[in-house]
């Protein structure tokens, strides 16, 4: 697996299909990412990572994805397909300085955001964590206020 980093640089490890199965999970979640490879410890923050491409179109964790999905997809409904895929979506609140105030779901867990209405960029509070909402607990993101980031 080849990664490049927030910051541009570039890295390259190799990883077996459980450990990529690993690390996408950590990587859509935003949780840290260690294993073993070989002697050596390896650890990657996912939320430095800008992204990341696993080369071998062979191998062993790209055929066992595409066995399970091509007929699982083809024989379920979409009604059934939309309620699990909802399963893995994350809730973002939404607090923008333009007075807008909602709740969105994201695919992954995310640092910054786009106000739906005015465009501006807001910002993952890592303080002020997970809030409850209507909708579930969602990550709280705003720029109303200075951010650590």
């Amino acid at each position: 697996m080849t990664y490049t980093l927030n910051s541009g640089i570039k890295g390259t490890v190799n990883l077996s299909s459980k450990q990529i199965q690993d690390w996408i999970e950590s990587y859509r979640v935003g949780s840290k990412y260690v294993t073993t490879v070989g002697k050596e410890h390896f650890g990657l923050n996912p939320e430095l990572v800008a992204d990341f491409k696993v080369h071998n179109e062979f191998s062993e964790q790209r055929e066992y994805v595409a066995a399970i999905q091509q007929p699982t997809v083809a024989s379920k409904p979409k009604e059934q397909l939309a309620e699990e895929n909802s399963q893995y979506k994350t809730l973002i609140q939404v607090e923008c300085k333009c007075g807008a105030s909602y709740i969105e779901e994201s695919a992954y867990k995310r640092n910054k955001w786009g106000c739906k209405e005015c465009g501006d960029i807001v910002f993952l509070d890592r303080k002020k964590g997970m809030v409850d909402t209507e909708k579930g607990k969602a990550w709280y993101m705003t720029n109303r206020y200075f951010v650590e980031r």
